[in-house]
């Protein structure tokens, strides 16, 4: 998400961005995909994911589903 789209803080809300922007079904839920544990997700994704620490978000992941933008949360 980049700085066109930040309000005058700098800040964004991440589910609205995500219901906006996705051609994922989890658009639906503000792009929160739920828990999953390793060996769930494409392999980028996963490994981008447990990189960040809690509340951090990714650059741009590519995998074979598309690009993400991860926003961790647990």
């Amino acid at each position: 998400i980049n700085a066109e789209y930040m309000g005058k803080s700098g800040k964004t809300d991440f589910a609205a961005e995500a219901t906006k922007r996705s051609d994922c079904s989890s658009y639906k839920s503000g792009g929160d995909l739920g828990s999953f544990g390793r060996g769930e997700m494409q392999r980028p994704f996963e490994e981008a994911t447990y990189a960040l620490a809690v509340g951090g978000i990714s650059d741009i992941v590519d995998t074979d589903s598309g690009v993400h933008i991860i926003l961790r949360t647990a």
